[in-house]
């Protein structure tokens, strides 16, 4: 099983109607903060998001994680997903969100969730936003990164094959060429950083997810973030919005 495939096709969901899904899925828990992470492949949303979910305590969850978590346990909404992606066609909306309402459901969701890269496209959002209870709130990142600085990353990121640790040959090179800094394991370019690949997959981004900006702008929830800047600054960043938003 290509588990690229299955994030790539998390990427492409297809837009099917979701009125039924909303009537059927666990309704999200009162009192919570929903804290979403938009921009495009390669901004850095992945560890913007596994930092602030330690800072914060709550879970961080992926749709493309959660796929793949599924179809590796088998279980019979990873069997669907599989079904799907064996037979070359897109994941459908009502799927991936019942996949997703089924985790944020669980009890250590009760205090919030971070999620990474979720909604993909205005269906899913106007779906999520249904399950919301009035007493909740959304706020959404969007980490503004241009397109030219996201292949510029691709081209560079190196990943350990022992850890998952990720370098970049021209931003965070390693100290010793195709070695890991932190655990000595091999460095290597995944299939999915090829430029054309990339260029794919941006093309994607902006015809499904780009919309969401100016749909959350709308709703006053959208906090644009500088993404081109250090992993670390773009962090104190996030995280200087968190403590005016706890403040309020």
């Amino acid at each position: 099983m290509n588990m690229f495939l299955v994030g790539f096709y998390s990427l492409m969901i297809s837009l099917i109607p979701l009125t039924a899904l909303a009537q059927t899925v666990p309704p999200v828990q009162a009192g919570r903060t929903i804290w979403i992470l938009l921009g495009p492949p390669g901004s850095g949303k992945g560890t913007q998001a596994v930092q602030l979910s330690q800072k914060l305590h709550i879970p961080h969850i992926s749709t493309g994680d959660l796929l793949r978590e599924h179809i590796k346990k088998e279980t019979s909404l990873g069997e669907k997903a599989k079904g799907y992606i064996q037979a070359g066609k897109l994941v459908p909306d009502e799927l991936v969100m019942e996949i997703l309402f089924e985790r944020i459901s669980q009890p250590d969701s009760a205090q919030g969730v971070l999620l990474d890269g979720f909604p993909r496209t205005i269906a899913q959002a106007e779906t999520l936003e249904k399950q919301l209870k009035a007493n909740e709130r959304m706020v959404v990142f969007n980490l503004e990164v241009p397109d030219e600085v996201i292949v510029k990353r691709a081209e560079g990121r190196l990943t350990c094959t022992k850890g998952g640790h990720i370098f970049n040959r021209y931003f965070s090179p390693p100290k010793q060429e195709g070695i890991c800094d932190i655990c000595g394991g091999e460095l290597v370019r995944r299939s999915d950083d090829d430029p054309n690949v990339v260029q794919q997959r941006l093309k994607v981004y902006h015809e499904q997810t780009a919309p969401l900006v100016e749909f959350y702008q709308k709703r006053n929830v959208l906090i644009p973030v500088n993404g081109e800047r250090s992993p670390e600054q773009v962090f104190a960043d996030l995280m200087n919005h968190v403590n005016t938003l706890k403040s309020q």
